[in-house]
């Protein structure tokens, strides 16, 4: 995975980078933009969307627990 920095030493991914990084599929990472998790993208030189990498550990982090909840009613 190639991991873009800013001059700030800002981790930027890509949503496939992104994809990787949280273990998700990327349909996962298109629903978080779509739902409003992710916002405000920067663009890297390829016109890719990019987004901060401690933005995405936040998102990820903010969904666990309704993915543990389903996830959970599934299994039972």
């Amino acid at each position: 995975m190639e991991l873009g920095r800013d001059v700030n030493g800002e981790v930027w991914l890509t949503i496939r980078e992104a994809a990787a990084f949280t273990r998700r599929r990327l349909e996962t990472i298109y629903s978080w933009e779509r739902r409003g998790l992710l916002t405000e993208p920067r663009h890297d030189e390829h016109g890719r969307r990019i987004y901060r990498q401690q933005q995405i550990a936040d998102v990820e982090k903010a969904v666990r627990p309704r993915a543990a909840r389903i996830l959970g009613r599934q299994a039972a």
